[in-house]
Protein backbone atom coordinates (compact mmCIF):
# COMPACT_ATOMS: atom_id res chain seq x y z
CA UNK A 1 0.00 0.00 0.00
CA UNK A 2 1.14 3.93 -0.63
CA UNK A 3 1.75 4.52 3.13
CA UNK A 4 4.04 1.35 3.79
CA UNK A 5 5.99 2.49 0.58
CA UNK A 6 9.51 3.47 1.31
CA UNK A 7 8.89 6.18 -1.60
CA UNK A 8 5.68 7.52 -0.10
CA UNK A 9 7.19 10.35 2.02
CA UNK A 10 9.53 11.17 -0.97
CA UNK A 11 7.40 11.72 -3.18
CA UNK A 12 5.03 13.55 -0.78
CA UNK A 13 7.85 16.20 -0.25
CA UNK A 14 8.84 16.82 -4.04
CA UNK A 15 4.71 17.53 -4.49
CA UNK A 16 4.85 20.03 -1.84
CA UNK A 17 8.13 21.53 -2.31
CA UNK A 18 6.43 24.40 -4.09
CA UNK A 19 4.22 25.17 -1.97
CA UNK A 20 3.89 28.38 0.03
CA UNK A 21 4.29 27.20 4.02
CA UNK A 22 0.95 28.01 5.55
CA UNK A 23 -1.22 25.67 2.77
CA UNK A 24 1.54 22.50 3.88
CA UNK A 25 0.34 23.19 7.11
CA UNK A 26 -2.97 23.58 6.55
CA UNK A 27 -3.05 20.48 4.64
CA UNK A 28 -1.43 18.64 7.29
CA UNK A 29 -3.59 19.79 9.79
CA UNK A 30 -6.89 19.17 7.74
CA UNK A 31 -5.33 15.31 7.46
CA UNK A 32 -4.81 15.02 10.92
CA UNK A 33 -8.46 16.43 11.87
CA UNK A 34 -9.63 13.70 9.12
CA UNK A 35 -8.27 11.08 11.07
CA UNK A 36 -5.95 10.04 7.48
CA UNK A 37 -2.22 11.30 9.32
CA UNK A 38 -1.23 10.92 13.02
CA UNK A 39 1.26 13.90 14.02
CA UNK A 40 3.47 13.15 16.80
CA UNK A 41 6.13 14.84 18.13
CA UNK A 42 9.30 13.49 19.73
CA UNK A 43 12.93 14.66 20.89
CA UNK A 44 12.11 17.98 18.97
CA UNK A 45 11.18 16.13 15.56
CA UNK A 46 7.50 15.90 14.25
CA UNK A 47 6.73 12.10 12.84
CA UNK A 48 4.07 11.28 10.47
CA UNK A 49 2.47 8.26 10.20
CA UNK A 50 -0.78 7.52 7.58
CA UNK A 51 -3.62 5.58 9.68
CA UNK A 52 -5.76 3.06 8.82
CA UNK A 53 -7.93 5.52 7.02
CA UNK A 54 -4.70 7.50 5.37
CA UNK A 55 -4.17 3.72 3.85
CA UNK A 56 -7.35 3.11 2.45
CA UNK A 57 -7.06 6.91 1.07
CA UNK A 58 -3.70 6.52 -0.51
CA UNK A 59 -4.85 3.03 -1.86
CA UNK A 60 -7.62 4.53 -3.85
CA UNK A 61 -5.12 7.49 -5.44
CA UNK A 62 -2.85 4.12 -6.50
CA UNK A 63 -5.53 2.43 -7.82
CA UNK A 64 -7.19 5.21 -10.07
CA UNK A 65 -3.24 5.56 -11.31
CA UNK A 66 -2.79 2.27 -12.07
CA UNK A 67 -1.51 0.88 -15.27
CA UNK A 68 0.23 -1.72 -17.04
CA UNK A 69 3.43 -0.94 -18.29
CA UNK A 70 3.98 -2.02 -22.10
CA UNK A 71 7.92 -3.42 -22.71
CA UNK A 72 9.12 -2.78 -26.33
CA UNK A 73 8.91 -6.23 -27.08
CA UNK A 74 6.38 -9.13 -26.04
CA UNK A 75 8.26 -12.22 -23.97
CA UNK A 76 5.19 -14.40 -25.85
CA UNK A 77 3.79 -14.97 -22.28
CA UNK A 78 -0.13 -14.91 -21.29
CA UNK A 79 -1.04 -13.61 -17.57
CA UNK A 80 -4.16 -15.11 -17.03
CA UNK A 81 -6.01 -13.56 -13.72
CA UNK A 82 -8.81 -16.42 -12.63
CA UNK A 83 -11.04 -15.41 -9.83
CA UNK A 84 -13.79 -16.86 -7.61
CA UNK A 85 -15.13 -14.15 -5.32
CA UNK A 86 -18.00 -15.45 -3.59
CA UNK A 87 -21.78 -13.76 -3.55
CA UNK A 88 -21.34 -11.93 -0.37
CA UNK A 89 -18.85 -10.19 -1.75
CA UNK A 90 -20.41 -8.91 -5.35
CA UNK A 91 -19.62 -5.08 -5.28
CA UNK A 92 -15.86 -6.11 -5.09
CA UNK A 93 -16.16 -9.09 -7.69
CA UNK A 94 -18.27 -6.14 -10.14
CA UNK A 95 -15.45 -3.61 -8.97
CA UNK A 96 -12.51 -5.69 -9.65
CA UNK A 97 -13.78 -6.84 -13.21
CA UNK A 98 -14.56 -3.39 -13.94
CA UNK A 99 -10.75 -2.38 -12.63
CA UNK A 100 -9.25 -5.31 -15.29
CA UNK A 101 -10.97 -3.80 -17.87
CA UNK A 102 -9.77 -0.49 -16.91
CA UNK A 103 -5.89 -1.79 -16.46
CA UNK A 104 -6.47 -3.55 -20.16
CA UNK A 105 -7.44 -6.99 -19.59
CA UNK A 106 -9.32 -8.66 -21.84
CA UNK A 107 -12.38 -10.95 -20.70
CA UNK A 108 -11.89 -14.72 -22.12
CA UNK A 109 -14.84 -15.77 -19.46
CA UNK A 110 -16.65 -14.32 -17.15
CA UNK A 111 -13.70 -14.66 -13.94
CA UNK A 112 -11.19 -15.47 -16.55
CA UNK A 113 -9.30 -12.35 -17.81
CA UNK A 114 -5.99 -11.98 -19.70
CA UNK A 115 -2.69 -9.96 -20.60
CA UNK A 116 0.28 -10.01 -22.50
CA UNK A 117 2.28 -8.33 -20.08
CA UNK A 118 4.03 -8.46 -16.88
CA UNK A 119 1.13 -7.75 -14.18
CA UNK A 120 2.11 -9.26 -11.28
CA UNK A 121 2.97 -6.52 -8.86
CA UNK A 122 -0.29 -4.36 -9.89
CA UNK A 123 -2.39 -7.90 -9.30
CA UNK A 124 -1.08 -7.76 -6.20
CA UNK A 125 -1.62 -4.78 -5.31
CA UNK A 126 -5.31 -5.21 -6.38
CA UNK A 127 -5.61 -8.15 -4.17
CA UNK A 128 -4.69 -5.67 -1.39
CA UNK A 129 -6.54 -3.34 -2.43
CA UNK A 130 -10.03 -5.17 -2.39
CA UNK A 131 -9.28 -7.20 0.94
CA UNK A 132 -9.05 -10.48 -1.16
CA UNK A 133 -6.45 -13.41 -1.02
CA UNK A 134 -4.77 -15.97 -3.28
CA UNK A 135 -7.51 -18.76 -3.19
CA UNK A 136 -9.89 -15.86 -4.50
CA UNK A 137 -7.70 -14.23 -7.42
CA UNK A 138 -5.07 -16.00 -8.75
CA UNK A 139 -2.17 -15.03 -11.65
CA UNK A 140 -1.15 -17.78 -13.77
CA UNK A 141 1.77 -17.07 -16.37
CA UNK A 142 0.98 -20.03 -19.48
CA UNK A 143 3.37 -20.19 -22.67
CA UNK A 144 0.29 -20.66 -25.24
CA UNK A 145 -3.52 -20.33 -25.03
CA UNK A 146 -5.26 -22.53 -27.43
CA UNK A 147 -6.39 -20.23 -30.45
CA UNK A 148 -5.33 -17.02 -29.34
CA UNK A 149 -5.18 -15.49 -32.52
CA UNK A 150 -8.29 -13.42 -31.74
CA UNK A 151 -5.80 -12.13 -28.30
CA UNK A 152 -3.36 -11.15 -30.52
CA UNK A 153 -5.07 -8.87 -32.60
CA UNK A 154 -7.21 -7.34 -29.34
CA UNK A 155 -3.25 -6.49 -27.96
CA UNK A 156 -1.59 -5.62 -31.23
CA UNK A 157 0.69 -8.27 -30.64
Amino acid sequence: MAGSSPYFAVNLLKSIKNYKRKKVCDTFYNLNRYGYINLEKKNHQLYISLTEEGRKAAGRFQIDDLEIKKPKKWDGKWRLVIFDIAELKRTKRELFRRKLKDIGFFAIQKSVWAHPYECHDEIELLRDFFGLNKKEIRLIVANSIEDDVFLRKIFKI
